[in-house]
């Protein structure tokens, strides 16, 4: 074509600086048809690789989001490139306020030729039709998709695994899984009064029997008892909602999972994605240094590495 652009499938390849290893920015179709952005890159494209999709937080942000973690959040991607993955920024639509809970299984049916939903997609199921897309890359190995999600991004991942079973290996950073887990807060949570939505970041869930106490377990085992991705579980000491990580962990681990967990002591949050500083510099500490290479370490063992 005179553009050079296929508008069916995207790719555009950029340099990243500072590596000689160039991203393949690529927009994929989600379910409902609308196409969510992506920041690809591979050792080389001369063989098939195993891939690991990082996803964090609340979605939103657009292409110009994963450009920027692509530059700036980009150390665990050199980390990943160095021990043989493939890895990918990933973006999708924005978390809906217990769209989860409220919505319930998307039932997918044809009206008229065309898709028919009983509602629209979740943020987690663009991460599904991403992880499928994915697979049909010449160089990436279907059978060695492995996920990290961090904080909200972790939440994800135990929704996605409880409903699909596409993916090798998973590791869920400091997840927020309260939604997932069927948390009732109470009085831990205000509400912002021009919205009525709930700012659940700023409640304090630090001990995982409390944290028990206040979940319908019965909702939580039914959803953990599909899992059988093996999961890593990551945690932060000090973090607000430890008791939410940890008791995330004890459940798959209570349910029979392969389900292990590990925990930092570091202030910041999201530490397994070090970031650049004023200097231009990643900053990385040896914590952080430990932790991606526990993260590293579990999915080479996974994809034997």
């Amino acid at each position: 074509m005179g553009h050079g652009v296929d508008p069916e499938r995207v790719e555009i390849v950029e340099e990243v600086p500072g590596s000689d290893i160039p991203v393949h920015l690529m927009y994929l179709q989600t379910w409902d048809g609308l196409y969510a952005p992506i920041g690809l890159r591979t050792p080389s494209t001369d063989r098939r690789y195993p891939l690991i999709l990082l996803a964090s937080g609340n979605g939103g942000g657009g292409m110009g989001w994963v450009r920027d973690a692509v530059r700036n959040r980009g150390y665990i991607m050199e980390r990943l490139l160095a021990a043989g993955f493939a890895c990918a920024w990933i973006r999708y639509r924005a978390e809906v306020e217990l769209g989860y809970n409220r919505g319930g299984r998307l039932v997918r049916d044809v009206r008229t030729g065309r898709d028919l939903f009983n509602r629209s997609p979740l943020e987690y199921e663009d991460e599904i039709a991403i992880i499928e897309q994915t697979k049909e890359l010449p160089y990436v190995d279907p059978d060695r998709i492995g996920l990290v999600g961090m904080s909200h991004g972790g939440e994800m991942i135990l929704k996605i695994t409880s409903e699909y079973h596409g993916v090798a290996a998973a590791v869920a950073a400091e997840p927020a899984a309260h939604e997932f887990l069927m948390l009732n807060p109470g009085d831990a949570v205000s509400v912002n009064p021009d919205t009525n939505l709930r700012r659940v970041e700023l409640m304090e869930m630090t001990d995982p029997a409390a944290v028990r106490q206040l979940i319908d377990q019965e909702v939580a085992l039914r959803r953990i008892e599909p899992i059988d991705t093996p999961i890593l579980v990551v945690g932060r000491d000090g973090d607000h909602l430890q008791g939410i990580f940890r008791l995330t962990y004890e459940l798959l681990a209570e349910a029979g999972k392969d389900v292990e967990w590990e925990s930092f002591d570091h202030p910041l949050h999201g530490y397994i994605y070090p970031q650049r500083g004023p200097d231009g510099e990643y900053q990385v500490d040896e914590t952080q240094e430990r932790a991606i290479d526990r993260v590293i370490g579990y999915f080479a063992g996974r994809f034997g590495i």
